[in-house]
């Protein structure tokens, strides 16, 4: 088997919605990041045997297969394969498993995972098209899970989820806080600058940085009203301590490490093992837990082992029970914020968890690193990987 090498990762920086990113069509944006990286390796791109392309609302401008447009629209030799996946919100995440299995198994040497959205231009929820082509959950599904209340809202698994594991508003709310200062922190210190890639935003400035980054308190936190379930009734899930809407799109540049080694270029890290997991959907949320479970397991390793832990904000509260159950030393976790305060760009946060856990990595000499999270329909991805060098 051969060992599937991180050479490289980029990402956009993050634009709020209807913010700095707003006039970016998702294709070209994610023709950036595909351009970037082989200009900065400087090698064939001829030698590309396919990019890998999460996307999850693949309507309207992220249609028809955005994996193979952006191939077009970066300039890259229509020779050049592409292809989009649908792993909800892990999408890139499972477009780099995809990637490195396929550089294992020996049918790649060369392939970029990658991700975008663009939500300001394609909603979430554009996919289901206002019930125009009915609803994507049949009868089969439905009557499934009608004895325990039915399938419900993501915002509202947040809630059964913090209900389940104890979790009050003031643990989500702190949180909350920790997220934007750890990213302003890491932003002042300019801990995100190898991984972002400059854009031109839509006044035609150079964007550089993550645009959903907030001077947040606990007191402005404890002001917000509940967003899926009224306070009266225990709601406890607000803006403050979920994910942003936001715009982006990153890539992650994966060779055998015998090809990159023949063209000259340094693997910066290898991919150890894989976890996937399936939960209860109407919790959704909970399937990191069995995911790091699984991961771990495969690669003979604990948490005490993992360096640094990316995991994927979608609300504190998913981040929180997974704490819980894994009890991580919390301090090697997202240690430079997450989506509450970066935002959460749908299929582009899968590569851009893997990005920014490279190079903290890489930043702090650590050996092993862990990403996961949630996706719609009860499921997570699990990756480690190995720093190199």
């Amino acid at each position: 088997m051969h060992n599937a090498v991180i050479v490289d990762a980029l990402r956009t920086p993050l634009g709020k919605r209807n913010g700095r990113l707003k006039e970016w069509h998702p294709v070209d944006l994610a023709a950036q990041t595909l351009k970037a990286l082989v200009e900065r390796n400087n090698f064939d791109p001829e030698l590309i045997d396919d990019v890998i392309m999460g996307c999850v609302m693949q309507v309207g401008e992220q249609s028809l297969n955005i994996g193979r447009n952006a191939v077009l629209a970066a300039g890259l030799p229509e020779t050049i394969p592409g292809t989009t996946i649908d792993r909800q919100c892990g999408s890139s995440q499972q477009a780099a498993h995809f990637a490195a299995q396929g550089v294992m198994a020996g049918a790649y040497d060369i392939v970029i995972a990658s991700g975008v959205e663009v939500m300001t231009r394609v909603p979430m929820g554009s996919a289901v098209a206002e019930g125009k082509y009915g609803f994507p959950f049949g009868p089969g599904v439905s009557a499934r899970y009608a004895p325990e209340g039915g399938l419900v809202p993501q915002g509202i698994s947040a809630e059964l989820i913090a209900d389940k594991w104890g979790i009050t508003r003031d643990d989500m709310d702190e949180f909350g806080v920790r997220s934007q200062q750890f990213a302003a922190r890491a932003t002042k210190e300019g801990r995100f600058e190898r991984e972002i890639l400059p854009v031109v935003d839509a006044e035609g400035k150079m964007m550089n940085t993550d645009e959903g980054i907030r001077d947040t308190t606990r007191e402005s936190l404890a002001a917000l009203k509940p967003a899926f379930r009224p306070e009266e009734e225990g709601g406890r899930v607000t803006a403050g301590n979920s994910s942003q809407i936001t715009d982006g799109a990153s890539a992650v540049l994966i060779m055998s490490e015998e090809k990159a080694k023949e063209l000259g270029l340094t693997p910066r890290a290898r991919f150890v093992n894989f976890g996937l997991a399936g939960d209860n959907p109407r919790y959704m949320l909970t399937a990191p837990i069995p995911a790091t479970q699984k991961a771990l397991a495969k690669a003979g390793l604990t948490m005490a082992d993992m360096s640094i832990t990316e995991i994927n904000e979608a609300f504190a509260a998913v981040v929180l029970a997974w704490e819980k159950e894994l009890h991580p030393d919390m301090s090697t976790v997202n240690p430079n914020g997450g989506a509450i305060a970066l935002g959460h760009p749908l299929g582009a946060s899968g590569t851009r968890l893997l990005t920014t856990l490279l190079h903290e990595l890489e930043r702090t000499d650590g050996r092993y690193g862990l990403q996961t999270m949630c996706e719609g329909g009860g499921m997570a991805n699990a990756t480690i990987i190995e720093r190199l060098g």
